[in-house]
């Protein structure tokens, strides 16, 4: 196997493709990424138990200056392969591997040679039919992930909750993710039917949908096809393949409160600074807990009695209406449900001091009522569960 190729370009899909592997893997031959070279391209693949990224790129693309001397595969390592792609000191870089499987990368006067292993040795990635692919909109489903996937939960002991779960409603997708704790959704708008999407419901590893939106530029177009137990995400050269999660997602529509006792209206901003601001001391404490009260027209921020100290803060709120509470709640959850808000006027909610509060994008009387209609299908939820304390 021999070709040249340029540098930086083929250094970038380096890099996409070795997000899916794993320092971690089981398997020794996952910890490298494979390159494949036939007379028309050259593809390089990466993956794990859970996610495969699969980038093909054509010698007539001549974003690569792509020259192929020899055909053939090998799998290198992929840290120390791409750590040496990226700081080799000319534009060019030609990679050759003999029978005994060891490479040569030559760029400049610069020369190294790494052991790797027979590309024929590396698992098949899974075949697919060239059926109906669903475009998604690239810039609300990035936002739908970052704005909702920091809730999923970290613990295997329930693996379903792992990820992020897609409802096929009438019009749009709902993507939620929830740890039991906290619970984040986003509606996208889609032009299709429900019946035209093409799923009911399935849940994606968190790790697949955060390489998603890492490696999918705002101008680029995602294409998605939903298999029995897989789904494979299209990127221009770049094919995403990601396992499902199997289990029964929660109901959470019902956990979604209805109605409220008390509703402060917040800047999401003004609100996440002073979240942070009170956090300082919380951190200190075992407890890391912060409490929010209305009371006597006041909404104030309160860390009681740790043993480094307490503090207490004023908010400057747009509105507030309803009963006196007091709530306590992890003040690091509620900064990043606050950062998913960007910016915008918040509504939160509650009902009682161990009910969940909702926090949603505020709505006003001037509103236009098409735009809150429309708002609808693009909105964004997030419910925290609150601390007990004594």
């Amino acid at each position: 196997m021999k070709f040249t190729i340029n540098r930086l370009p083929f250094l970038e899909q380096l890099t996409n493709v070795g997000r899916a592997v794993s320092g971690k893997a089981t398997i020794p031959i996952l910890q490298g990424i494979k390159i494949s070279v036939e007379e028309d391209k050259i593809t390089l693949t990466g993956s794990d138990s859970e996610i495969s990224i699969e980038s093909t790129l054509y010698v007539e693309d001549e974003t690569y200056h792509i020259q192929i001397e020899e055909t053939g595969s090998i799998v290198l390592t992929a840290r120390l392969f791409s750590d040496i792609v990226r700081k080799l000191p000319t534009g060019q870089v030609t990679i050759e591997s003999n029978a005994q499987n060891q490479t040569l990368i030559t760029s400049g006067k610069a020369h190294f040679t790494l052991i790797g292993q027979d590309g024929s040795a590396y698992p098949r990635l899974p075949d697919y039919s060239e059926e109906f692919r669903l475009i998604i909109p690239t810039i609300p489903f990035k936002n739908m992930v970052n704005q909702t996937i920091f809730s999923a939960s970290n613990q295997e002991s329930r693996p379903v909750l792992t990820g992020l779960h897609l409802v096929a409603e009438e019009g749009f997708i709902r993507g939620v993710a929830t740890d039991s704790h906290r619970l984040s959704q986003r509606d996208v708008s889609m032009t299709e039917t429900k019946e035209e999407l093409g799923f009911d419901q399935l849940t994606i590893p968190k790790k697949s949908v955060v390489e998603l939106t890492r490696i999918v530029k705002d101008d680029q177009i995602i294409e998605m096809l939903v298999l029995d137990k897989q789904i494979i995400f299209f990127v221009d050269n770049v094919i995403i393949y990601s396992r499902l999660l199997e289990g029964n997602y929660p109901e959470t529509d019902r956990l979604i409160p209805t109605e409220y006792e008390t509703r402060i209206t917040v800047n999401s901003n003004t609100f996440h600074e002073a979240i942070d601001r009170a956090s300082l001391i919380s951190h200190q404490g075992k407890n890391n807990v912060v409490q929010l009260s209305f009371d006597n027209e006041i909404v104030s921020l309160y860390v009681r009695g740790n043993e480094r100290g307490e503090g207490v803060e004023h908010i400057e709120v747009k509105a507030v209406e309803g009963s006196p509470t007091t709530i306590a709640f992890n003040p690091d959850y509620m900064k990043e449900a606050l950062k998913s808000f960007e910016g915008v006027d918040i509504h939160i909610d509650i009902q009682s001091a161990i009910r969940p509060m909702l926090l949603s994008p505020a709505t006003y009387e001037e509103d236009n009522e098409e735009e809150v209609e429309d708002a609808k299908h693009n909105s964004l939820l997030q419910i925290l569960t609150p601390i007990r304390t004594h």
